[in-house]
């Protein structure tokens, strides 16, 4: 008897997002910059570092293999 039905359901979710989303504090643009270039530059740091690892690594087991 007390069972809503699916589309009162979405309703409901749909409101409860909507308020969640009122909730979030989005950064301003400076400190949007601020963290891409951050993430950009780290991850082009550890890209550069695994392949110099990994040439290295490379290297060896082709000099222990022959």
């Amino acid at each position: 008897m007390g069972e809503k039905t699916a589309k009162t359901q979405k309703k409901s979710w749909f409101k409860g997002l909507q308020a969640e989303f009122k909730k979030v504090v989005w950064p301003d643009k400076k400190t949007l910059v601020k963290q891409t270039t951050a993430v950009v530059s780290v991850s082009i740091l550890l890209g550069a570092l695994i392949s110099i690892v990994d040439a290295i690594l490379k290297y060896g087991i082709d000099l222990l293999v022959k």
